[in-house]
């Protein structure tokens, strides 16, 4: 296999060294097809892939440089794209046997910004099926393992992606969070997620595209690869209802913040959350570490009235919506996760959406009183270590059985409801020794700021071996292994 070395430099490297000629586009895809052909088959993160288009894109990429013609923020890099996300001539299957030869004539509106600016798509990322779950399985490509050990759970539903960053397989790779779809993978595979404001990355696909509760974003490897990715993905679209404009070169710029004058809330659990005796152990524990960075440091107090009913209600009229057509022809060709949330939403009145409307604007205004008083709001990303990925949901966390397949998510999609973009920051290991996310929330579109205090965070917490950002032992991954490929159907 290539020497790891090239591929393990930080994507605003790499498109550095392709705008200096130092390296070649066509070098850089080969090493990552490479790398991906060595190293999928014990983690199954990949799901369709295009070499040979983009074999030929990096040759043009190539010429590009030596002709010196401008390049975009992206040229010549190579990139995976999350297969929720319709890629125009290369298979778009979102986990269903539904899709399972479906090839769109088109990108998303979203693809077609990461292509203009120079990214070659090569490969589409694993997903659970619709993305439903966090839990990166399902019947077509099977299932994804953690990198830091493939017979657990890599989170979903942006699972392949992070898999795929945190095994240096590809520099580049997209997301998407509904209920934490970004976050939630970026914490259990030691990657960075980021959630940003509804509106920013064009989303035309979303059906009811006035709910804000779905949206397209970015990961990466640290925050500063994560930045480039989105400068390149928002954009003003007629098709997004809730786009507003901000300037790309002004989130690309890094300029990290001073933690010293920031003013920082922490909770465990936001109230009400589940969240495992372990995880609020070492969260306490991380808190402990850097709490001396910032100005200040408060336990967090505030009010998220009935978040767990209003997400229910919110997101299941979201699946109501997507997915009458096929339940009423066969309930079967949709997954347990899928015909849960369909069922759910079928059976509520108009009373209860209008219910879950109103509750979903207390929680947005409550929330951002917390910001007349401090910059950041830090919570746990995830409420438990990662656990087997044969098991499809958590039912249940230190003895009380939870509510529904994705109760364990509500540590993300309390704050999926509020609508503030979020940031998930690799912070060391948990008790087993598994990657640890942290999760930093900014003021209401306030997603620049945020942007330049993480960096700032994750360049403080490279000095504090606690919260340095762990990485996989490529040397564990072992042979193939056939588990993950055997839902399949």
């Amino acid at each position: 296999m290539t020497s790891p070395s090239l591929l393990s430099l930080s994507t605003v490297e790499l498109r550095r060294r392709i705008g200096t000629k130092e390296i070649s586009p066509v070098e850089l895809l080969s090493a990552a097809i490479e790398r991906m052909e060595a190293l999928n088959p014990a983690v199954n993160c990949i799901a369709a892939t295009a070499h040979d288009r983009a074999k030929a894109e990096a040759k043009a990429a190539e010429a590009a440089v030596l002709r010196g013609d401008p390049l975009g923020p992206l040229h010549g890099l190579p990139t995976g794209i999350k297969d929720l996300h319709e890629t125009e001539g290369l298979r778009t299957t979102y986990g269903s046997p539904l899709f399972r030869d479906f090839v769109p004539a088109k990108d998303c509106a979203m693809v077609a910004l990461v292509r203009k600016a120079g990214a070659i798509v090569v490969a589409k990322t694993n997903v659970p099926e619709f993305g439903a779950g966090a839990n990166t399985r399902n019947p077509v490509w099977g299932a994804t393992g953690n990198p830091f050990n493939p017979m657990l759970n890599a989170g979903g539903s942006s699972g392949g992606s992070a898999v795929a960053l945190a095994l240096d397989m590809l520099p580049v790779c997209t997301g998407s969070d509904t209920g934490g779809s970004l976050r939630i993978p970026a914490a259990k595979c030691g990657v960075v997620g980021f959630r940003p404001s509804p509106g920013l990355v064009p989303m035309d696909a979303r059906g009811l595209g006035w709910t804000p509760i779905s949206v397209l974003g970015p990961m990466g490897r640290d925050v500063a690869d994560t930045r480039l990715l989105f400068g390149a993905q928002i954009g003003m679209d007629d098709r997004e209802p809730l786009a507003f404009p901000m300037k790309p070169e002004e989130l690309r710029m890094s300029r990290p913040a001073d933690l010293g004058s920031l003013r920082v809330a922490y909770t465990e659990d936001f109230g009400q959350c589940p969240v495992g005796e372990d995880i609020r152990g070492v969260f306490r524990a991380k808190i402990g570490a850097m709490k001396h960075l910032f100005g200040s440091c408060d336990v967090l107090n505030v009010d998220f009235g009935e978040a767990d009913r209003c997400f229910d209600v919110i997101r299941a009229l979201n699946f109501v919506a997507r997915y009458k057509a096929d339940y009423d022809r066969d309930p079967g060709v949709l997954g347990p996760n899928v015909r849960a949330n369909y069922e759910m939403g079928a059976a509520m009145s108009a009373a209860d959406v209008a219910w879950a409307q109103a509750e979903q604007t207390r929680i947005f205004r409550r929330f951002q009183t917390v910001f007349a008083d401090y910059d950041l709001v830090l919570a746990p990303t995830t409420p438990v270590s990662p656990f087997p990925w044969s098991q499809l949901y958590l039912e249940e966390l230190d003895g009380k059985r939870l509510r529904n397949y994705y109760h364990w998510l509500a540590l993300t999609y309390f704050i999926t409801l509020a609508t503030n973009p979020a940031i998930t920051l690799p912070c060391g290991t948990d008790a087993q020794g598994m990657p640890f996310g942290l999760q930093v929330i900014g003021r209401f579109r306030g997603d620049v700021a945020l942007l330049d205090a993480a960096e700032a965070m994750e360049q403080a917490f490279t000095g504090i071996e606690s919260l340095r950002r762990p990485r996989p032992d490529v040397s564990k991954l072992g042979k193939p292994t056939p588990e993950l490929l055997s839902i399949r159907n």
